[in-house]
């Protein structure tokens, strides 16, 4: 890891700003996702994409929509009725340079377990799988602070990990997974996970070296599982105030292309965790 900025000199993340733009608008680029690829990115961009539903209490299927099945007209005109946009949005304040590149980034944090699963698609390649492309993601601890910045949300402890962050590359089918814990929360902010993807990088022996950022999002949650999820231990320890999703400022009610995750439980209770799946689609142009 590369030296942190300490946590004293940390403000809380903003609600809303473009981590590129003067003026503190969160930039709204968004990136097609190709329906005349999904068989060839499997059935995981097809759940990514797919239509939203009252969801049994085995499955939450949060934003998505459904892929139509055409029997004719041309590749084009079928992809243009089936695109989706991907949203890009704020890098916020905690973000640190040279993630670890491993599958489970949850060391010693406490907390339900979440298994992502994202498959990367490429617009400027019809929509295909985007192959080695290095997927990171970082977020808070059930208490809401996040490492290398311990203290900034109110909270403190040994600041000397790195939890809670790192990535790892996808495969052929644009594929990655990476095992955590569900986040916690903090003011001004709904519960989130930061997302990057980066193309071109060098692995090194347990980070990464070189490359270009292609991507930057935010990742949220269903509220209703979430507020399951808050008022159970360890994240009933936290007592700062939590924002919803509705009126997060990062967060514009876009559905899986503003990075709502679809979620399935991976048992009967809360307490066993939930696969979460997005289908990320950027631009290696």
């Amino acid at each position: 890891m590369t030296d942190h900025t300490s946590a004293s000199a940390q403000t809380p993340e903003p609600v809303s700003h473009d981590a590129g733009s003067a003026d503190g608008t969160v930039q709204r680029r968004r990136v097609l996702i190709g329906g005349a690829t999904v068989a060839a990115a499997g059935g995981l961009l097809a759940a990514g994409l797919a239509s939203a539903s009252t969801a049994s209490a085995s499955a939450v299927t949060a934003g998505t929509r459904t892929v139509g099945t055409r029997t004719g007209g041309s590749a084009a005109a079928a992809a243009a009725d089936v695109c989706t946009l991907t949203e890009e949005v704020t890098e916020g304040p905690y973000w640190l340079a040279g993630a670890l590149v491993r599958e489970d980034i949850r060391e010693d944090k406490d907390g339900f377990e979440v298994r992502y699963t994202f498959t990367v698609v490429d617009q400027a390649n019809d929509c295909a799988p985007l192959e080695n492309a290095l997927v990171e993601i970082w977020h808070a601890d059930a208490l809401g602070e996040y490492s290398g910045y311990v203290g900034g949300n109110g909270h403190t402890e040994d600041d000397d990990s790195t939890f809670l962050r790192g990535g790892r590359l996808t495969g052929s089918d644009g594929q990655v997974s990476i095992t955590s814990v569900w986040p916690g929360h903090y003011v001004s902010r709904a519960v989130h996970v930061h997302l990057r993807v980066h193309t071109d990088v060098t692995l090194t022996d347990d980070s990464y070296t070189g490359g270009s950022i292609i991507h930057t999002g935010q990742l949220f949650f269903d509220p209703d599982i979430n507020s399951e999820v808050q008022a159970l231990s360890p994240y009933s320890a936290n007592t700062t105030t939590e924002t919803r999703l509705d009126d997060d400022g990062v967060y514009d009610g876009g559905g899986a292309s503003s990075g709502l995750l679809t979620l399935t439980a991976l048992g009967d209770s809360v307490f066993d965790g939930y696969a979460a799946t997005l289908t990320v689609g950027v631009s290696s142009s």
